[in-house]
């Protein structure tokens, strides 16, 4: 967590330095606003600005919306009107803290921008073998494809990479490539000198510097354009970068991540991406399964979010009541980790009484929630999912993953390219584990044969 103070904070400034260092911040500070930009232009980065409300807080937002520079900010102040503080929310800020600053609150607007949207949970079976491949590939500087349904936790999947690797201390840089337009992208990945264009009025350093010694997070990059995939695949191989405008290469350490929730082996045979780039990304793919084939992880991430929204509202935290429990476990969760958070949310603001009853869920707009199905097919989910909980007790990850790698090949009748695709791993990878399997006594098919002792009708 990167925290830049802007400003002295009304005499503060140690005490509120000293608070967020103990919460584990890595704390830089510069006086004026015009400093906080060149500070966030050079690549130094930050995840939150504190600033000193005797500054211009909108004049700084406004300045990073040019910059395109995407830092939540939080006023402070010193015996603020309370017209200032509410001015300075408008203006964008975020939050107001008042000085001298109180050490729980500060702890609370750090956990909120840092730690609590990057929780791994990872209860179902299924989801337990995608973390036990991103464990194992971690420490490693492999490119990795994080793949899965919008919503599904990708990002929160690549910030639990880059936590576990030997990088952790360095900065972890994000790049929503379908948000950015295409004629900018190339400069908010890689920088520009002054003058390149019209309106590059200083240097400014790119996405892969700022990144440097640390990881860098490509997101949705099936959205990017055949000609930046070039480019990039050139700053991949190479480990250096051209500034728009740039006379000399720039080098770069850093570890690429990228996200995508669409096929890119179909895009490639569209033609709407680079096969050899794919490959360059793709050393290792974490799959990311549709949490509705996660029902152990719908309850899991529910109660979490219970925890979470109860805190963040001051309410009492409540158990969700079995019925609407039955109920989370039916739906289908199109928009998967992201809708399900959203329900609990305005869960917790509608509960009443002594648990979240099936009443206080509720679509966006008021209207009744419902599983997917009618009751008994509800009653088919909860009794499946009920039957995969004790059936994966007492084994571990390893024989989980073996079983889910053995019934695939069985499904696909031997067929090992097709059993790879299906699971989300390389043809490789699926090789070398049936050759462990085989050592291991176990009798593994030959191509389009079922596993011995296996109906394939």
């Amino acid at each position: 967590m990167r925290v830049l103070i802007v400003g002295s904070l009304g005499g503060q400034l140690y005490t509120a330095t000293k608070i967020a260092m103990d919460r584990g911040a890595k704390v830089s500070q510069v006086d004026t606003i015009a400093q906080a930009t060149s500070h966030l232009r050079a690549g130094r980065g930050a995840d939150l600005l504190m600033v000193d409300l005797s500054l211009d807080v909108h004049a700084l937002i406004e300045a990073n919306k040019a910059e395109r520079i995407t830092v939540p900010v939080v006023a402070c102040g010193v015996n603020v009107r309370p017209e200032a503080a509410a001015a300075a929310i408008r203006a964008g800020a975020k939050e107001f803290i008042p000085l001298p600053p109180d050490a729980e609150l500060i702890a609370a607007v750090l956990e909120a921008v840092a730690d609590d949207e990057r929780t791994m949970i990872a209860a179902d079976p299924a989801m337990q073998i995608v973390l036990e491949l991103a464990n194992k590939i971690a420490a490693s500087d492999a490119s990795v494809l994080i793949t899965g349904e919008s919503g599904s936790g990708k990002e929160v999947m690549a910030r639990h990479v880059h936590t576990k690797s030997k990088r952790s201390g360095g900065p972890f840089v994000s790049v929503n490539c379908a948000a950015i337009p295409e004629n900018l992208l190339e400069s908010e990945l890689f920088g520009h000198e002054k003058g390149a264009f019209t309106g590059a009025v200083a240097r400014r350093v790119g996405k892969f510097e700022e990144a440097d010694g640390g990881t860098l997070l490509l997101d949705e990059i099936s959205e990017m354009d055949p000609r930046m995939q070039a480019k990039l695949l050139r700053a991949l191989q190479e480990r250096e970068v051209d500034r728009v405008g740039g006379t000399a290469p720039v080098k770069v350490n850093i570890r690429v991540l990228a996200t995508s929730n669409r096929d890119l082996r179909k895009a490639v045979t569209e033609g709407n991406f680079r096969e050899d780039l794919l490959f360059r990304l793709n050393v290792v793919n974490l799959a990311l399964p549709p949490l509705r084939d996660r029902p152990s992880d719908i309850i899991a991430l529910a109660d979490h979010f219970i925890r979470k929204y109860s805190a963040v509202n001051g309410i009492e935290e409540r158990p969700i009541s079995d019925g609407a429990r039955t109920q989370l476990l039916t739906r289908q969760w199109t928009g998967n980790v992201r809708e399900l958070e959203n329900a609990m949310h305005r869960a917790v603001l509608l509960a009443s009484g002594r648990e979240i009853s099936l009443d206080a869920i509720r679509m966006p707009d008021g209207s009744a929630f419902t599983g997917s199905t009618g009751a008994g097919v509800a009653r088919q989910a909860a009794d499946a999912a009920d039957a995969v909980q004790h059936v994966m007790v007492g084994k571990t990850v390893a024989e989980v993953e073996q079983d889910l790698i053995l019934d695939t090949l069985d499904h696909c009748l031997g067929n090992r390219t097709h059993a790879a695709n299906i699971l989300g791993i390389s043809i490789r990878t699926l090789r070398n584990k049936l050759k462990l399997y085989s050592d291991q006594g176990l009798n593994i098919p030959a191509p389009n044969q079922p596993v011995a002792g296996i109906s394939a009708a």
